[in-house]
């Protein structure tokens, strides 16, 4: 029986192997380990990619939302809003920094924040929103945005699942005052660990964030205030940089699987299959469908026939026992909860054939 695994990177790195091993030796004969030439050439490579003035590589997705919101100042007292429907980082880093996270539910037809929500969940205390591109679809921008400048907040991106992704042709992470991207290696664009980075076209912003993330320092041991060691080391940097030139390419590879998705499930009932809104370009991170009934038993009947599906996520944040403080109930944000209750993601990578779409189509069928 043929295996069909959510994600397989060894494909991808046949395509870039010779070029990919020869980087690794180069550094490692290098003895320049952390930092160094190709660092600066990724950061300089992704700001251009990104369309923005600077880029500041770091430790991970995470690291990146703590970075942004501390070079913006938030702490205690402060709110900021986001998605109760994504990775529990998002809301994390809002808690690392001492400000309180504030959940609206989702539009089911994006599995993103319904923006008309958003005005009724801001208050005094709000400082920021968080959007979440989920799944490689970018939200809104133009109506986040108007929002945004209407009460002042500052609009940070978690371009963790859509980094190729744009809105009205402008790449997300270069929208909000900050863009914060993971490089995980199932990411769009992956590392062969973890790694993320920061964009943005303030250069007070990349000046904070430079300092913060290597333990508040731009003199060497010299402390303005209390930072954190998130460096991008050399070989990640390196392997960032080879796989960069072929995210464009990949992108439109799952594009194209994506598509094929559409017509081979279309006809299949009981199954919601996700759309790209217009204005927006989406990069499938994630090819994810809405289960009407019994979603753990189709999971599993999939697994049976070779297919590994995934749940992202089967909790919603409000309803995470860590969060319980907050006062969020069951019941209150139904969308999210549904979705909780109901996604299930198939198979996704640029190297998944149409052949192996087929099994999968005929399995959940």
């Amino acid at each position: 029986m043929n295996i069909i695994p959510p994600v397989d990177l060894s494909k991808q790195y046949k395509l870039i192997s010779t070029e990919t091993n020869a980087a690794i030796l180069a550094i490692l004969a290098s003895g320049k380990y952390v930092g160094g030439q190709s660092v600066a050439d990724f950061e300089s490579n992704f700001a251009n990619y990104t369309r923005v003035e600077h880029c500041i590589a770091c430790n991970s997705g995470t690291d990146a939302l703590f970075l942004a919101l501390k070079a913006l100042n938030i702490g205690p007292g402060d709110e900021v809003i986001t998605t109760p429907f994504t990775f529990i980082a998002t809301s994390e880093v809002i808690i690392r920094v001492g400000a309180k996270p504030v959940f609206v539910d989702i539009d089911l037809d994006t599995f993103n924040m319904d923006l008309t929500q958003i005005e009724k969940a801001i208050t005094k205390q709000t400082k920021a929103i968080i959007p979440v591109h989920l799944f490689g679809q970018p939200l809104n921008m133009t109506i986040l945005g108007e929002i945004a400048a209407k009460y002042n907040l500052f609009l940070v991106e978690d371009c963790a699942q859509a980094t190729g992704a744009t809105w009205n042709q402008e790449k997300v992470g270069s929208i909000g005052q900050v863009g914060c991207f993971s490089f995980f290696p199932t990411k769009n664009l992956g590392a062969c660990g973890d790694g993320g980075a920061i964009t943005t076209n303030d250069p007070a912003i990349a000046t904070r964030v430079k300092m913060l993330r290597e333990h508040g320092s731009n003199v060497r041991y010299r402390h303005d205030e209390t930072g954190i060691n998130s460096r991008l080391d050399s070989i990640q940097a390196a392997i960032l940089n080879i796989k960069l030139r072929y995210l464009d390419q990949w992108n439109k590879q799952r594009e194209k699987i994506a598509h094929n998705y559409q017509e081979l499930l279309k006809y299949i009932p009981g199954i919601k299959l996700p759309g790209a809104i217009s204005g927006g370009n989406h990069v499938w991170n994630q090819y994810t469908i809405l289960i009407e009934n019994n979603r753990n038993q189709v999971k599993e009947k999939l697994q049976k026939n070779g297919i590994i599906s995934m749940i992202y996520y089967p909790i919603s944040l409000h309803l995470q026992p860590v969060y319980n403080n907050l006062g969020y109930h069951k019941g209150d944000f139904p969308n999210a909860e549904k979705a909780c209750d109901s996604v299930l993601s198939l198979p996704m990578f640029p190297d998944l054939t149409h052949e192996e779409q087929q099994q999968i189509a005929y399995a959940l069928k």
